[in-house]
């Protein structure tokens, strides 16, 4: 069977990552060109010369010795924001088997005792008060990352046992709280919604919550970073920077809009599993969608701690330009909480992200979910 120019058989649709080319190559023209204004992908195979005392541990990890001979690895570069993402074969043609460890339980019921599961005694309150509702409770963080930095707090202590309506309620509670510390400082008006769950993301206290801030002058540096990019691309090609993002990740089966919400798996994910929703507004319907694909990737994909973050528009009227931006909800699994080994190296802080799972397998899983 004749193959194409990246060695896969023509004729075959190869769903995968590590062919990407070939899966660019059947889009429509116009799409070709977005997608190439859009990304940079470089193929190269690494090759290595094995030991013979080596083969009989490589095949019991690797499944055979040629498999790690000539490793097929896929460079995909945004080119407006830099982000950049390595896909090597040996990792990406793994299943999505990240295992939930049965321990996580245990760990959890010995570090039950927390401030957060009596917060109206144990955790200070923001100056205009606490916001009270039925699944969750607002507080002020004791340690702030900003000058308006709060904590919203679940009324249930198990961090993966959030459900549709306590979602909703996170997501209304923190748009009150927003408006509340907006009226403390109007200066302050730059939003920001995070979602960290368990260990491995960076939350300290295990028991389930979400944090809010409100920053002053310009928004955080990669949400500007961002707004720059979709500024800088409606400049030089006329066309909106997250509709032809979305449009290239829909037609190569990676994205789907679900009652509004556009969902993709990201071609340049920071880590696992890295999950997009562009949505109008931070509302109701953007939670019950960010609860389902939240849930799925839980239930399905077997994450179990992970980050979450709504970049959001100003509250006010700035000097620079809001209009090509929506709201942005950016999902990544974070691994194994009881694992000692970090999923971030020195290629993930200063030089590119290293990903095992393939796009088009989580993509695979979200639309089972979100039907």
């Amino acid at each position: 069977m004749p193959c194409s120019s990246d060695g896969v058989p023509s004729g075959v649709e190869q769903r995968s990552i590590l062919w990407l080319l070939d899966a660019v190559a059947g889009l429509d023209a116009d799409l070709q060109k977005a997608f190439w204004d859009l990304f940079d992908v470089d193929v190269t195979v690494g090759e290595l010369v094995l030991p013979d005392h080596m083969r009989k541990w490589v095949e019991r990890y690797f499944g055979s010795a040629e498999a790690v001979l000539r490793q097929r690895i896929v460079k995909v570069t945004n080119r407006w924001t830099l982000d950049s993402t390595l896909f090597n074969e040996l990792r990406a043609r793994r299943p999505l088997e990240a295992r939930i460890p049965v321990e996580l339980a245990d760990e959890l019921a010995r570090t039950a005792p927390d401030p957060f599961c009596e917060p109206e005694y144990n955790t200070p309150e923001d100056v205009f008060g606490r916001i009270r509702g039925r699944y969750v409770i607002t507080a002020s963080n004791i340690a702030k990352y900003d000058g308006l930095h709060g904590v919203i707090v679940f009324r249930e202590h198990d961090p993966l046992a959030f459900d549709e309506p306590l979602v909703r309620e996170m997501v209304a509670v923190a748009r009150a709280w927003f408006d509340q510390a907006h009226a403390v400082d109007s200066e302050a008006i730059y939003p920001l919604f995070m979602w960290n769950c368990l260990w491995k993301s960076g939350a300290s206290i295990p028991h389930g919550h979400a944090q809010v801030s409100l920053t002053r002058r310009m928004h955080y540096g990669k949400v500007e970073r961002e707004r720059r990019a979709a500024t800088a691309y409606w400049r030089e090609t006329g066309r909106r920077y997250f509709d032809d993002l979305f449009r290239v990740h829909e037609r190569l089966g990676l994205g789907r809009s679900v009652n509004g919400v556009r969902v993709y798996a990201s071609l340049t994910p920071l880590k696992e599993k890295e999950t997009v929703l562009l949505a109008g507004a931070f509302d109701e319907e953007l939670a019950r969608i960010m609860n389902r694909v939240v849930r799925c990737l839980v239930d399905d994909l077997n994450v179990t701690s992970f980050n979450l973050v709504a970049w959001l528009p100003p509250l006010g009227t700035t000097v620079e330009d809001w209009s090509q931006v929506p709201v942005v909800v950016r999902i990544v699994d974070r691994g194994d909480p009881l694992s000692r080994t970090s999923d971030f190296g020195a290629m993930e802080l200063y030089a590119a992200s290293v990903v095992a799972s393939d796009p088009f397998r989580v993509a695979e899983a979200l639309w089972r979910c979100l039907e």
